[in-house]
């Protein structure tokens, strides 16, 4: 799992454990990474990787396959935290380059090497995207390019793959509370996130933010036999800001 660390990653990878999985989870952060698989258990292990760095992804997936025998299942939810806001017109090359890279270029990485480890005997896979992915945010223009990618990477690699028996789906969160999104009411609204919270809740038609684990039901149901014939969907758990306005 990429991106296990934290958030919806780490919610999904105790969803997993729960069913019986056994799981690598892997980040950039060792002295997270470590305390996150201490918590999860036996049937967890972490490999420090950045998810830009082929090798280092390459090495998550062979300690997946020569640890538990076989890769079955795949998650790619790793996702850049720190992004300024800024304009089209205003976005450095720089920041381009780091979002692109993390968000979407990682997910290809990623998914390189689980395609390859699952072609003997199939297998799922689950690329967490957006609802940037879905339409545009004014002062995220990467963000967004790069979750609409991963929309087409996944339904093109869904439509390849399906006869070796894999299968390719995205979900895409809303606002769910993560420690991604509290540093984005953070700086959103610096020194008064509770603020930047409150105007998120009210254009979200249920009314609250999502928790972690209510995306990762999503996930670990996709990965499950019971969503076998689905796969090049792209699956929304949002509290219906997607809609459109509240």
């Amino acid at each position: 799992m990429i991106g296990g660390t934290s958030g919806i990653g780490l919610a999904t990878a105790r969803e997993l454990i729960t069913a019986g999985v056994r799981v690598v989870i892997a980040g950039r952060d060792a002295a997270k990474g470590t305390a996150a698989a201490s918590a999860l258990g036996e049937h967890a292990k972490y490999v420090r990787a950045d998810v830009c760095n082929a090798p280092e992804v390459a090495a998550v997936i062979g300690a997946a396959v020569e640890g538990w025998g076989r890769l079955d299942l795949a998650v790619n939810a790793a996702a850049l935290a720190e992004m300024r806001p800024a304009i089209t017109g205003e976005i450095t090359e720089e920041e381009w380059d780091r979002t692109i890279a993390v968000d979407l270029k990682g997910v290809w990485l990623a998914m390189k090497y689980e395609l390859a480890a699952m072609m003997s005997a199939g297998g799922a896979i689950v690329n967490v995207s957006s609802v940037n992915g879905l339409s545009a945010t004014p002062t995220a223009a990467a963000y967004c390019v790069a979750k609409h990618g991963i929309h087409g990477l996944s339904k093109t690699a869904a439509l390849e793959y399906a006869a070796h028996g894999i299968r390719v789906n995205v979900v895409c969160p809303g606002a769910h509370r993560t420690p991604m999104l509290e540093r984005v009411f953070e700086t959103l609204s610096p020194g008064a996130p509770a603020k930047a919270e409150a105007m998120y809740r009210a254009r979200i038609p249920l009314r609250r933010l999502g928790e972690p684990i209510e995306c990762a039901r999503v996930i670990t149901w996709l990965l499950s036999d019971a969503a076998s014939y689905v796969t090049g969907a792209v699956i929304v758990s949002d509290g219906g800001i997607a809609l459109g306005a509240a």
